[in-house]
């Protein structure tokens, strides 16, 4: 993870936003007090860890996960091919 400081972000935060976009890496950015840094990522990034905190946060929904993983690891699980349209 690139590190940037505040002030040269915010010169160029245009750039700094079409880097985090296209390269799919976070910005930390540093402040004099470190309890105002931030970390920059791709909206879709976020939204991926948010959609993965949602599920590890479904009790009902890791359990038939876990479930899964149990009877593939038992070697019940079945390989299917996929139907191309």
């Amino acid at each position: 993870m690139e590190a940037v400081a505040y002030t040269n972000f915010r010169k160029e935060l245009k750039t700094y936003f079409k880097q985090v976009n296209e390269d799919r890496v976070p910005l930390f950015v540093t402040n004099k007090n470190p309890e105002d840094d931030v970390v920059v990522l791709a909206k879709d990034d976020y939204d991926s860890i948010m959609e993965s905190v949602r599920i590890m946060s479904n009790k009902q929904l890791m359990a038939k996960i876990n479930k899964g993983d149990e009877q593939f690891a038992k070697g019940k699980g079945k390989v299917r091919e996929l139907i191309d349209d």
